[in-house]
């Protein structure tokens, strides 16, 4: 009897276990389930039921703490090793082994395995699940930000550790210098104490004592080799625990000339430099290294260090490298960040800056304000530069414009053959009418302000007229549907851009839709770059298309080198101006950029050129390759150059002018190669 009840006692124990071991497998099962949905969903990466060489580890990625070292060590474990791809801030890894047998013995190890990660000490749960292959993207090489230098070994172990034990952190702060606790590192200024409350120097209330001593030896070096013009009178230390950083800045314009130089002292440190347009450049800075910012790296770019306690890094370098980090997701790493402290010397300015960056200059923005045509108060103003420079231009432009006018783009051809069958769909700013015959079962009229340009939809026997954007001849609510492709974008004024979205509302019936297209300012979204920015380095001998919502208008055709033919150009559109009695003080003062082809942007409002091609030449020579002065009689005869008036829209800016209105809804929007679109829907 008591043997029974002590078989019936290890049974109710043995099916316990087996309870606790198949919630378990569930568990892992029900989270492996999980992660397959999540990198699906958020990174399109399918995952497959039977064995393959390949596999997904989720939970041991760069982005959740999992160094190369520690997940390579892990994997070998079960076989050879053939590629291990670690992306960058993602919490998953990819793992391919020499035979699928070897995958297989990893995923029955490892799947649901808790392992502690070693450089942070916590624990986490590995999920993993088989692909059909590794995604492995080549890396390209990403270049330096124009203007920026680093250089390596500027200072010897001997003078780092002078310089840094002459800043006293500990001791009350003197009086020769500006010491500070921010919310994110510690901050001495010497010479000039930089004001966060303004972001700039009280010029006239120089701090006692000047700078230390201690740098008087590096900054004559650094006077004697190139790496600035000027002899520094202000200096700033900083030192980053770490965890800490700075947010991403320009140093102010106003403030400083431009040649901006940095030792990083202690420790090795990621920077992180971005582009207006979004694209971002990680630049590692060894220890005992100088970092010199000149030109468009200083003046345009912004710099600034993440808060966190590890770094992302070529791994085979392991922070010894000097340069871009680059997104190679082979060889990425964590390295571990040290106490790092920056001495960072600057000239202070006695001048107002006038760089060619007046989007982001202190200096110049006030003015620009009062004066660019986007600001403008004056309608008679914006309505004069307009017809100057959009509507002139196309009539002389449109024959070879029309000729690089011919493929529709995929997302607009899907809009209208999306429309039912019977349709009234107006185009306004057909241009050669690309779209106008898209779809057969629709009834299309276009509509466009150049006269030649309707002309030749005539000669494709579309239905087109000429009217201007602002005021369409066409009944109210007669239209099912309403396209505008690479229009708005023309108009000088925040008003006028939202009179013609207004106008497109007007013609539609309720229920009834429109498609906008209007050119980005973010030329690379999403670290992808537009066809525009990629077609850079196109043939000459092929004429080159702009890739704005595949039509109506154009960005630019070749555009020269030369920047002192940029620069002949803006006068030459002055004595345009004035010879036509315009204002020319409007885009003087306003200093509207010219804009240089296949480059991102600088500035929202600018001046794009078009060469125009087919003028005269002689038989089997191509006018590109005729080299004349900028401006000169032969230049303008061979090859004239007409600019085009374009506010370029940032992220969020046609949306928001969509939703202003009570009397449509934004039904979606999107990116689109360059563009920024919107589908509005009538209510």
């Amino acid at each position: 009897m008591a043997a029974s009840s002590q078989i019936t006692g290890m049974e109710v124990k043995t099916s316990k276990n087996h309870l606790k071991v198949n919630k378990m497998k569930k568990k892992v099962l029900r989270k492996q389930v999980r992660a397959q949905h999540t990198l699906m969903r958020h990174e399109g990466i399918e995952c497959i039921s039977h064995a393959t060489q390949s596999l997904v580890i989720a939970n041991a990625g760069l982005g959740n703490g999992m160094s190369r070292q520690q997940l390579l060590r892990m994997v070998e474990e079960y076989g050879l090793v053939e590629t291990l791809l670690m992306p960058p801030n993602k919490p998953y890894s990819f793992v391919k082994y020499g035979t699928t047998e070897e995958a297989k013995k990893a995923f029955d190890a490892l799947n649901g395995k808790e392992v502690t990660l070693e450089d942070f000490g916590q624990n986490i749960v590995l999920y993993i699940n088989f692909v059909e292959k590794v995604f492995l993207q080549n890396a390209v090489p990403t270049s330096l930000p124009p203007g920026l230098m680093v250089i390596e070994k500027i200072i010897s172990p001997e003078e780092e550790r002078r310089m840094l034990e002459s800043i006293d952190w500990i001791g009350d702060e003197d009086t020769q210098n500006a010491q500070k606790t921010l919310k994110h590192r510690r901050v001495k200024h010497f010479g000039y104490e930089f004001c966060y409350d303004n972001n700039n120097v009280n010029k006239d209330k120089p701090l006692p004592g000047g700078l230390p001593e201690i740098c008087d030896l590096f900054l004559e070096r650094c006077l004697k080799q190139g790496y600035i013009k000027h002899k520094p009178d202000q200096l700033t230390v900083n030192q980053y625990e770490p965890g800490q950083g700075i947010p991403p800045h320009i140093d102010t314009h106003s403030a400083f000339e431009d040649k901006i130089i940095s030792l990083s002292l202690g420790a090795e440190i990621v920077m992180d430099f971005k582009h207006p347009d979004g694209h971002t450049v990680a630049i590692m800075l060894p220890r005992c290294s100088l970092l010199v910012m000149a030109g468009e790296s200083r003046y345009l770019w912004t710099h600034g260090i993440t808060p966190r306690k590890y770094d992302i890094i070529q791994a085979s370098e392991l922070g010894q490298k000097v340069g871009t980090i680059t997104a190679d997701v082979g060889d990425l790493t964590l390295n571990r960040r040290e106490t790092r402290t920056s001495f960072t010397f600057r000239k202070v300015r006695r001048s107002p800056c006038n760089c060619i960056y007046p989007s982001v200059c202190d200096s110049q923005k006030g003015q620009q304000r009062q004066v660019q045509p986007s600001f403008s108060h004056n309608d008679m103003e914006a309505s004069k530069l307009e017809q100057e420079y959009v509507h002139k231009v196309y009539e002389e432009i449109a024959t070879h414009f029309s000729s690089t006018r011919h493929s529709p783009w995929p997302r607009i051809v899907e809009f209208l053959r999306s429309l039912p069958k019977g349709s009234i769909v107006a185009d306004v700013g057909c241009g050669n009418g690309k779209y106008l015959g898209i779809n057969k079962d629709l009834y299309m009229v276009g509509c466009d302000r150049s006269k030649n340009l309707a002309d030749i939809c005539g000669e494709k026997n579309f239905q087109a007229f000429v009217c201007d954007a602002l005021s369409v001849p066409i009944r109210s609510g007669s239209c099912d549907a309403c396209i505008s492709i690479a229009v708005i974008h023309h108009f000088s004024t925040a008003e006028r851009r939202l009179a013609t979205i207004c106008e497109l509302a007007r013609l539609l019936r309720p229920g009834g839709t429109a498609l906008i297209y209007v050119w980005a300012m973010e030329q690379e979204y999403k670290n992808q770059k537009s066809k525009y920015l990629k077609e850079k380095n196109d043939s000459k001998d092929k004429e080159e298309e702009i890739n704005i919502g595949g039509a109506q208008r154009p960005l630019s055709n070749h555009m020269p080198d030369s920047s002192s033919q940029d620069s002949a150009c803006s006068d030459r559109l002055l004595n345009d101006l004035n010879d036509e009695g315009f204002a020319a003080k409007l885009v003087a003062d306003s200093r509207l950029p010219v804009h240089t082809n296949r480059t991102s942007f600088h500035s929202q409002d600018l001046l794009v050129p078009w060469h125009l091609k087919g003028g005269t030449k002689k038989k089997g020579e191509s006018i590109d390759t005729v080299l004349s002065p900028a401006g000169s009689k032969e230049s303008q005869e061979l090859s004239p150059v007409f600019h085009r008036y374009y506010h370029v829209f940032c992220e969020g800016e046609l949306e928001a002018a969509c939703r202003s209105l009570d009397c449509v809804r934004v039904q979606k929007s999107y990116y689109d190669q360059g563009n920024w679109c919107v589908v509005l829907e009538k209510l």
